[in-house]
């Protein structure tokens, strides 16, 4: 089972992320431009209002010991001293595809989920910073909260591009998306992907986070609700 997370899917956290680790980006082709050049290499049509984006999605993988079930709490880990939460959209992958073309790609899933891609983000600005990559800050054990149940797409009205979903911490809303903000589509993405590795049943996408990340902090509460539906409550400790 493979863990696909999609970075700068939604225009205004691609922003977001530019303030908070100064210009780095979530794709590992820019690492050796950030050395050589620092926190202004970003390309010109990856920069925030440029109006263009990368020609395919940004991913990259967290191992399955990275995932945090059934609500557990989520334990900040002794090497971060910023953690972040990104909530987003996961799609469970159910039958076996490698170079699927985007126009069949709907048939390769039928749910999907809410999940959180925990960041340690002072990791990843200095891996930025360095050129290095960043598998210390995104792919540590338990770093991607999973939600209890998938939810059939036929129930949320048969259009994975057309949901919203909400990050709650301690009653407060922090974070809103909506799927037709996305800079890639679903299929799209999946269609990416599977040009370069295969896809198998169970295997997870997390679709890339909306604007509003922050820090976690010991006692904070998350809740994230899908059209409607409380998919995730979980505990900081």
């Amino acid at each position: 089972m493979k863990i696909i997370c999609i970075g700068r899917n939604y225009a205004a956290h691609a922003e977001e992320l530019n303030h908070q680790i100064r210009g780095g980006a979530e794709d590992p082709a820019e690492r050796s431009r950030q050395a050589g050049g620092g926190a202004d290499t970003l390309p010109e049509r990856n920069r925030p209002g440029s109006g263009e984006c990368s020609p395919e999605p940004i991913w990259f993988l967290k191992p399955d010991t990275a995932l945090l079930r059934n609500n557990d709490p989520f334990y900040i880990p002794a090497f971060s001293h910023e953690v972040h939460y990104e909530c987003e959209l996961v799609v469970r992958i159910d039958r076996v595809g490698k170079s699927i073309a985007e126009r069949f790609a709907h048939r390769y899933y039928k749910e999907v989920g809410l999940g959180i891609d925990f960041t340690a983000r002072d990791l990843q600005r200095q891996a930025a910073a360095e050129g290095l990559p960043w598998e210390r800050s995104k792919a540590f054990d338990r770093s991607a909260a999973i939600s209890p149940e998938f939810v059939s797409l036929q129930e949320l009205g048969g259009d994975v591009q057309k949901l919203r979903f909400t990050l709650e911490v301690n009653g407060q809303t922090r974070q809103t998306g909506d799927t037709r903000q996305m800079l890639f589509t679903v299929d799209r993405i999946i269609a990416a992907v599977s040009r370069y590795m295969t896809l198998r049943m169970g295997d997870l996408i997390y679709t890339g986070t909306p604007a509003g990340v922050g820090p976690v902090s010991p006692g904070d509460n998350l809740r994230a609700v899908l059209e409607g539906r409380e998919l995730l409550s979980f505990d900081i400790r």
